[in-house]
């Protein structure tokens, strides 16, 4: 039989360790770990532990963990977005504690006879599975409504515990659960508002910037000078299209160009800045010299045939293409908070990004869609990138004349 959970002594022990968990921020793999390794030396006949939290992030809308006995480590799926539910999610004990008030689901799976209405717990019989139990959370509180809709559910937790010893779970074992069931929501809340917070401040400011305001630099006027390539990417003919493509269309084909972008500016160390309209504003500001001339330069090159491929699958399928232009310069420049005391914008200021604004005028003048400045040119000497001179130019709000450079592909 297993051990009496609640007149165990590591019971409360149990407690209070989620709750230094919750407190130092343990990631939720290691928590979980550490949570099921202490249940089974308390003396419950652990076999299975799934736990599922709400995600606030753009790619996916939930997230899962399992522990199961005798593997390393705890197994994560995240569950994307999706205007129609999984056929396994809606039939899932979960799904009806999600969908109602109601609070737990026990089964014993090896009763005589049992036939669970749930395919999935019939799964776990099969695989020796005596025991189950499931109930959840709210982090918040509940709405004064007949039915939850699970898709809008308030934040919380949904868990459950399956056993395979021959006689389950006791009910002191049940009783552990639910009286350490706080401790485990709170920790679990901890640590997943702190990775909430990472993501969302990593999609929305960009990674380095979302980094460091998460790390504590806030306040405004606070900046870092550092010497970095700007890049400004823009589509062409941008605001003819959107006269007259339907508003869906349009914002689909800026999300097929801008994920291009992105890719190929992060898969090189760099940092998107901002969006600003149908442009990209980004920096890579790689320490060692001329090792970011030469990921700006490859980002160029590799956008350049990326975006024709882009651009022939788009036509294949009878939908809106266009071009691009980018412009490079590297220089000095202030990164940090600017804005008022009830709204800042972590980003960057400076001649460097002006002249870098500068060039990017300068695309239709010199029917180019790729403008470099000469201390691109100067970093990039020797490198493996054909670099041409365009000439020399006064550029708009720059006393000194500018020479001018594009990127050779060979004609592609």
């Amino acid at each position: 039989m297993p051990l009496s959970c609640s007149s165990h002594p590591g019971a409360a022990e149990l407690s209070d360790w989620l709750l230094a968990r919750g407190l130092d921020g343990t990631a939720r793999e290691e928590l979980l770990i550490g949570y099921c390794d202490k249940l089974v030396e308390i003396g419950l006949p652990l076999y299975r532990l799934h736990v599922t939290q709400r995600a606030l992030h753009p790619r996916f809308g939930g997230i899962g963990f399992d522990w199961l006995r005798g593997d390393s480590g705890v197994s994560q799926q995240r569950y994307a977005h999706s205007d129609i539910s999984r056929q396994d999610w809606l039939q899932s004990p979960l799904f009806q504690i999600a969908s109602s008030h109601k609070t737990e689901v026990r089964e014993r799976l090896n009763a005589p006879g049992h036939v669970s209405a749930f395919p999935f717990l019939n799964d776990l019989r099969t695989r020796g599975a005596t025991d189950y139990f499931a109930t959840g959370l709210l982090y918040e509180k509940p709405p004064e409504t007949t039915n939850l809709d699970p898709a809008t559910s308030p934040e919380g937790m949904l868990a459950s515990w399956t056993s395979d010893h021959p006689d389950g779970f006791s009910e002191a074992c049940i009783d552990l659960i639910r009286a350490t069931l706080p401790q485990l929501g709170l920790a679990m809340k901890s640590t997943s508002n702190r990775r909430i917070a990472y993501d969302l401040l990593g999609t929305y400011l960009g990674r380095d910037a979302g980094k460091r305001v998460l790390s504590g630099e806030i306040q405004r006027g606070s900046f870092q000078r550092i010497d970095a390539v700007i890049c400004y990417f823009d589509l062409s003919g941008f605001t003819s299209l959107a006269e007259r493509i339907p508003g869906p269309d349009l914002i689909a084909m800026l999300n097929a160009y801008f994920g291009v972008v992105v890719d190929a500016i992060h898969a090189r160390g760099g940092h998107v800045l901002k969006f600003m309209g149908d442009g990209v504003l980004a920096m890579f500001d790689l320490p060692e010299d001329g090792v970011a001339t030469r990921a700006a330069l490859d980002t160029v090159a590799d956008l350049i045939k990326q975006i024709e491929t882009l651009n022939r699958d788009r036509v294949a399928q009878d939908l809106p293409v266009t071009g691009f232009t980018i412009a490079l310069h590297a220089g000095e420049i202030f990164y940090g908070n600017i804005g008022a005391e009830t709204r800042l914008d972590f980003t960057v200021i400076g001649p460097a990004v002006n002249l870098t604004a500068r060039l990017a005028d300068m695309h239709r003048t010199l029917g180019q869609n790729v403008i470099l400045s000469e201390p691109i040119r100067n970093a990039a000497l020797g490198g493996p990138h054909d670099l041409v001179s365009l000439g020399r130019y006064m550029l708009r709000g720059v006393s000194q004349p500018q020479e001018l450079f594009t990127l050779y592909t060979g004609g592609t």
